[in-house]
């Protein structure tokens, strides 16, 4: 066979060893494991959505032909549906007539005993992120524990007289690796850093992931 069309020209000669067959073999992981992790939460947030909204379901029968529960089969469009009414909610939300509605019922459910701390609650933790009182906006770099010890953390209170701590101190959120959760430090001004060199989301986003992130294959320079 003429050697110029062989395939293997293409492949390293390399000598047959176990320990390369690891290596690919996590190789292999690391590549498909992210991908199927991915593909895998998409599809279980479209069926569990689409679960919201059962418009063709399928029943399922035990062996003697009695109906047991039925199967939920939307294929995305119930998922459809859903987002398209919040895009739809947020839209009528920007206009006069609908916002005093929207706030008619905002203010009811704040003065609704029990109702109150749960609404409120996660309400402001979601205007934090993406309203128009949105927080974490302003990635800082929190000088704690120790003189040498930085962490990256978010401005979110800038007045501390409330807590008669006077103006020299300032409220930090911190976010915790590979969690939900976080920490607010009350610190001294002078300690606390602005992060001038990316934004506000690329802050969060290697924060968050613990700092494996790699900021260098993103954009992230500041726009405007």
């Amino acid at each position: 066979m003429d050697n110029r069309f062989s395939i293997r020209k293409f492949f390293p000669q390399e000598t047959f060893r176990w320990k390369k067959v690891l290596q690919y073999f996590l190789q292999g992981i690391l590549i498909i494991g992210p991908l199927t992790i991915t593909i895998y939460a998409m599809y279980w947030i479209v069926t569990t959505v689409d679960a919201w909204l059962p418009i063709f379901r399928t029943p399922v029968k035990d062996v003697n032909g009695n109906i047991i529960r039925y199967e939920v089969k939307n294929y995305g469009l119930g998922f459809l549906i859903i987002i398209g009414s919040i895009i739809t909610i947020g839209y009528l939300s920007s206009f006069f007539i609908q916002t005093r509605i929207f706030n008619l019922f905002d203010r009811w459910l704040e003065k609704t005993p029990g109702i109150k701390f749960i609404y409120t609650s996660t309400r402001d933790f979601f205007e934090a992120f993406a309203g128009n009182k949105k927080k974490f906006n302003k990635a800082v770099l929190a000088n704690a524990f120790a003189e040498d010890v930085w962490i990256v953390g978010f401005l979110t209170d800038e007045e501390m007289e409330k807590f008669d701590m006077g103006a020299d101190k300032v409220a930090v959120y911190v976010p915790q690796a590979y969690n939900f959760a976080g920490q607010l430090y009350i610190l001294p001004r002078d300690k606390v850093r602005k992060i001038e060199q990316i934004s506000s989301g690329e802050a969060m986003k290697y924060a968050v992931t613990g700092g494996v992130v790699d900021l260098d294959d993103d954009d992230t320079k500041k726009q405007g």
